[in-house]
């Protein structure tokens, strides 16, 4: 054997699952001679790239870790006292090592299938129990995307949610002293749907303005000041005005809740809840409100309800809100939540419980007042006297410029105003740090003082004016109470790990959501500080190494797209598509077509599709498909030239939603441009594009990317995710810009997310991803992701019918199952889901974009010996079906309507069914060398929503339970 002195694993053999071998067993089975062949039987021939990606070669791991250890250093972490809802915090390392870095809970995926979720679901419930308990309101959801854009879902529920008596009042107030990056990102929201913004200081609040619907106060507020706001909430009830609060959770530990002073809203983020600022994300947002709203509240509910034994189990509540069911009548376009991050902070609160937040708080607190006593003593004037974690100093110019060159040698960021340093105080930060700040200012002045510290800090008191110092009780259910030691930390976060099925344990097929391989080398530099612990709004010479990752992922991004340029700043998928439809809402108005506000979307569109379409201020207007599930592109004719003069754009998906390369793509691009539309495209399936079709190839105008798809972000239990937009040259101006951060466009529009750069600090995973595939891996990833559908298609489609391929009868990276026909028998879809779980596997897509299917998508990560294991399960759960077909199973007492199977049930003494035990949990021989089993039998949704409660358990009812048995 030679030896060969260059590394020659390339990172794509290790994130593409099958090896040559395997690929040719493949392509034989569906009967394709080359990998180049089924593309060419798969792509139309007119839509495909004629050149390879011009992209950088591929790294090997080592040697790409290594160079960009170079790049993170770039950036200087400095000590931030910017504030401005980010803060420096310390993740507990057992949260840090068992929950961010471990693949057990960032693999999973949104918990649809509540059996095999249950540990997720129960740390959401925890995080939802603590922010109800903080802000003490009665409902809160299961996390957004961030504070700004809570705050924005919250103005847009109050619009919707008037009294009779304010049916046509489109005034909302929003208090000056609110953040700005909330502030403008209010103003992005607001104008399309025809809310009619007074921002202004709270003199000028009229609270008997009839046109007044509500109002936004910021608690603490933009200069730390804390303010009794009961007396105004009262009188805003009397007159039908509702109220909503951006607050601080750690603040609330101390302060009275804005429950407590009669908010119908709560809205803030739980970053400094153990979860790193990141420059800017990802993190969990919080939205609490009253019961009364439980129908409107936007974005992911956890509830308890029962399963099919009567005992008690976790689900996703209120399904009804869903966009797919409301569509164009949604008034939100959140599908999903923070997962991630909301678990991190729920875990923080369980770790830390009600005393040692209460401690941190004041901790926080003291070290603010020890500053503010020690520059009083140094001659400033301080601004605000009511305040928790943040401290205004008045300064003149010279003042000001000077502190600023002291602060910056020192290595620390203040908030600067016109006439004011503003400092604000974190966990992070120690009495060492109050010393530093003393002495930037001292010099500032010239002005020495001898401070006598140990005297200073024992006169610290916690005071609050009466009325603004919390008095109730918060976090007082036991899961807040007794995982206090590391050890008993760690098994209760391994407890409800071992609940949850993800990616560590088989693959998760589902359509239209790639769950595909989220490398370990990718995930690495995630939790390096050189990227965790810079602030959003520090300055730019700081984040160097962000830049530079900044641009050449734009570039990357825009190369495989095929347009111009990018902009990173939309947090999630459907972010993305609000944003592209802002854009080109912008680009209309640019030209004097203020009137183009109808958008086409086909009815086979994800459910978002239209309900960002809303939110962007157009009308819409349904396109059919046809019988093979492509558009009808005679209807689309008649509707692009009806509405002619004030089309504004196609919302389309590429390849469709029922998995097809549609023949006619471009020439529905040219009908829409030639009526003087634009084209956006959904790329929810981009997985099908890269290296072999691109957006800009095919003719459309603005694209979305689903970095959590695609691009190998993990799903994280149902987020983060990230959805950049990717633009043609003439839309380029407008992409969103920031208030504090030079970004976007020549004619940028307001933000569309807090952070100038969306969630920043995942952008690494992504980054790793293309540059160790380089553009020849995620070609061959594309082709890999068409061959694996195909193979499972070919090994299905005798047992199942496939609803659509293209014209070479061929499916893109994604197919649906026909399971209809199974309703004569009393078999549903979902039963085949549940019957999946006793297989080892979470279930394909369910009942979408057709009722009564499976879509099934493998991705490229799966080898052939897992899509046989999954065809296996999938083949067996068809014979099971053909049982009762044939009468030889009982239509309502089987092994599918009984599923899933508990290891509790199995281990039963009575066994009351009229198959065997081995059936019912080892159906196939693979199953018995890698069981898992899940921990409640099947979870009954409609009780839940009938019943519906999303805190902790109390445990009463455990205790009953326990009585009864």
């Amino acid at each position: 054997m030679k030896i060969n002195l260059t590394p020659s694993t390339k990172f794509e053999q290790r994130h593409n699952g099958p090896d040559p071998q395997e690929i040719k067993e493949m392509l034989d089975q569906i009967k394709a001679s080359s990998l180049e062949e089924l593309i060419d039987q798969t792509i139309p021939k007119a839509i495909q790239l004629e050149k390879p990606l011009d992209l950088p070669s591929s790294k090997t791991e080592a040697s790409f870790l290594k160079e960009f250890k170079k790049l993170a250093s770039k950036n200087k972490i400095f000590k931030s006292f910017i504030g401005l809802g980010y803060y420096d915090t310390i993740v507990p390392g057992v949260i840090l090592r068992n929950i961010l870095e471990n693949p057990g809970w960032y693999t999973a995926y949104t918990p649809y299938q509540a059996e095999i979720a249950q540990g997720r679901l129960e740390a959401l419930i925890n995080f939802q129990t603590m922010v109800m308990d903080l802000t003490g309101m009665e409902m809160a959801n299961a996390s957004l995307l961030d504070e700004a854009t809570a705050a924005a879902e919250a103005m847009t529920m109050l619009f919707a949610s008037k009294p009779r008596e304010k049916k046509n009042a489109a005034k909302f107030f929003v208090d000056e002293k609110i953040f700005p990056q909330t502030k403008d990102l209010l103003i992005t929201r607001a104008e399309p749907i025809g809310i009619e913004l007074v921002i202004a200081p709270l003199s000028e609040l009229d609270l008997t303005d009839a046109d007044l619907f509500g109002i936004l106060l910021q608690y603490p507020n933009l200069d730390g000041e804390v303010i009794d706001h009961k007396q105004l909430v009262a009188s805003a009830k009397e007159n039908n005005v509702l109220t909503a609060f951006a607050s601080d959770l750690l603040s609330l530990t101390l302060l009275t809740s804005p429950g407590e002073m009669g908010a119908d809203v709560v809205v803030g983020t739980s970053q400094r809840f153990g979860v790193p600022m990141g420059y800017g994300g990802p993190h969990a947002a919080f939205f609490a409100t009253k019961e009364a709203y439980k129908r409107q509240i936007p974005g992911r509910i956890i509830g308890v309800s029962v399963d099919k034994e009567g005992n008690k189990a976790y689900r996703m509540a209120l399904q009804t809100r869903e966009q797919h069911i409301k569509r164009e009548k949604a008034t939100s376009n959140i599908c999903t939540a923070q997962v991630l991050l909301a678990v991190m902070a729920g875990m923080y609160a369980v770790y830390h419980g009600p005393k040692s937040l209460k401690e941190i708080a004041a901790r926080t607190h003291g070290l603010a007042q020890l500053t503010a006593k020690a520059l009083k003593m140094l001659g400033y004037e301080q601004v605000n006297k009511v305040f928790f974690d943040t401290i205004k100093i008045k300064t003149d110019p010279v003042q000001q410029s000077k502190i600023k060159a002291f602060a910056l040698s020192a290595e620390m960021n203040f908030r600067y105003e016109e006439d004011a340093v503003v400092l604000a105080f974190d966990q992070a930060k120690t009495i060492s740090d109050v010393k530093a700040v003393a002495e930037v200012f001292s010099k500032s002045v010239n002005h020495r003082v001898q401070f006598d510290w140990n005297q200073m800090i024992a006169e610290l008191e916690l005071e609050f004016p009466e009325g603004l110092a919390r008095t109730s009780e918060f976090l007082t259910h036991p899961v807040f109470n007794q995982y206090h030691s590391e050890h008993e930390m760690l098994r209760y976060i391994k407890r409800l790990e071992n609940k949850d099925l993800s990616l560590v344990h088989s693959m998760i097929s589902l359509g239209s959501c790639t769950m595909k391989l989220n490398a370990t080398t990718e995930m690495i530099p995630v939790t390096w500080p050189e990227f965790g612990q810079l602030h959003p709004f520090a300055p730019q010479e700081q984040a160097a190494g962000y830049y530079e990752l900044f641009q050449n992922l734009r570039n990357w991004l825009s190369e495989i797209t095929g347009f111009a340029d990018t902009s990173l700043q939309p947090n999630s998928g459907a972010q993305g598509e609000y944003a592209g439809l802002m854009v080109i809402r912008a680009y209309h108005q640019s030209r004097g077509d203020h009137h183009r506000n109808i958008a086409l979307i086909p009815t086979s569109a994800h459910g978002t599709n239209p309900a960002s379409a809303v939110m962007a201020g157009m009308k819409v207007v349904l396109v059919k498909c046809d019988e093979s599930g492509n558009i009808d592109v005679e209807d689309l004719k008649e509707k692009a030239e009806a509405h002619k003069d004030n089309l504004a754009s196609l919302m389309v998906t590429y390849p469709s939603t029922h998995g097809v390369f549609e023949e006619a793509i471009q020439e529905i691009c040219q009908i829409i441009h030639d009526n003087g539309g634009q084209v956006y495209m959904d790329g929810a399936n981009m997985n099908a594009q890269v290296g072999l079709t691109s957006p800009g190839r095919i003719g459309a105008d603005v694209c979305h990317l689903n970095l959590h798809k695609t691009f190998c972000i993990p799903h994280g239990g149902g987020g983060p995710g990230m959805g950049p937009i990717c633009v043609a040259e003439h839309l380029v101006p407008f992409l969103p810009g920031n208030p504090l951060v030079q970004t976007g466009g020549t004619s940028a529009i307001t933000s569309i997310s807090a952070a100038p750069y969306g969630s920043a600090s995942i952008l690494p995973i992504s980054y790793a991803y293309i540059a160790m595939m380089g553009g020849e891996g995620l070609t061959n990833a594309t082709k890999i992701a068409i061959l694996n559908a195909n193979y499972i298609k070919s090994r299905l489609e005798t047992h199942y019918p496939i609803l659509y391929t293209g014209k070479g009868g061929r499916a893109a990276h994604e197919m649906i199952l026909d399971c209809r026909a199974f309703k004569e028998i009393g078999i549903e879809v979902e039963d085949i889901a549940k019957r999946l779980m006793d297989y080892g596997f979470h279930a394909p897509t369910v009942s979408f974009p057709v009722a009564g299917t499976l879509m099934i998508e493998p991705t490229e990560s799966e080898t052939k010996a897992e899509l046989d294991r999954f065809c296996d399960a999938m083949i067996a759960i068809r014979a099971e079906i053909q049982e009762i077909q044939d009468g030889e199973a009982d239509k309502e007492n089987n092994v599918l309507k009984n599923a899933p199977h508990t290891a509790q049930l199995a281990l039963a003494d009575n066994w009351d069914f009229p198959y065997s035990r081995e059936k019912a949990v080892y159906p196939l021989p693979f199953v018995k060398g890698n069981k898992f089993w899940p921990s409640v039998r099947r979870v009954d949704s409609a009780y839940g929503d009938r019943n519906l409660m999303c805190s902790c358990i109390p445990v009463a009812e455990y205790e009953d339970a326990e009585a009864e048995a």
